[in-house]
């Protein structure tokens, strides 16, 4: 059992007391995690390919291709072309996901001193920008020439921005406070 997981499960014990509750169904879980990645410029395929190949080697499973709905013609965008790719995790696969994202990949990141809570919204998910795919250990360093980023969403039941911040601090999230913006 992953480590995020058994931290999920002692969730109610750790913050019944803060916020009343009187049963475990009522304290936050991670529900999906959806990983994003849109193609940008490239109009080769072998390009998204690469980008394709290398998010299913970091998630562990295949991302399905996001079609432009409409086209732009100040774009270069036909309907129908690949814009994005995205996978949607749930189950074992988040859960492993979710601890190589917190314990490996986050502090791998060049100047990493922690996440923003402002990351979280109002229904209690976060939002998390990656600026290089690199920091993941499936990924080879040697083709630093088609480095890409991609977003990655954690959805939760949590039904406050608090519940969601006392929760991802919880399960280990290197969440850091926000100075105060009052001037002295």
């Amino acid at each position: 059992m992953s480590l995020t997981k058994q931290k999920q499960q002692t969730a109610y014990l750790a913050l019944k007391e803060i916020f009343g509750y009187t049963s475990p169904m009522q304290s936050p879980r991670v529900l999906k995690m959806i990983v994003s990645s849109g193609v940008g410029k490239k109009r080769d395929k072998k390009q998204v390919e690469i980008i394709e190949n290398r998010l299913a080697r970091i998630t562990g499973q295949k991302p399905s291709s996001r079609p432009a709905r409409i086209s732009i013609a100040s774009f270069k965008v036909r309907a129908g072309d690949t814009v994005g790719l995205q996978v949607t995790l749930r189950g074992a696969r988040m859960f492993d996901f979710l601890d190589k994202l917190i314990h490996v990949a986050l502090p791998r990141t060049r100047d990493f001193r922690g996440l923003s809570a402002k990351a979280i919204d109002d229904m209690g998910n976060l939002t998390i920008g990656v600026k290089e795919h690199t920091i993941f250990p499936e990924t080879s360093d040697e083709d630093l020439k088609d480095v890409f980023g991609f977003a990655v969403t954690i959805v939760t039941t949590a039904h406050t921005k608090a519940e969601a911040e006392a929760f991802f601090r919880h399960i280990g999230m290197p969440l850091i406070a926000e100075p105060s913006t009052a001037k002295k």
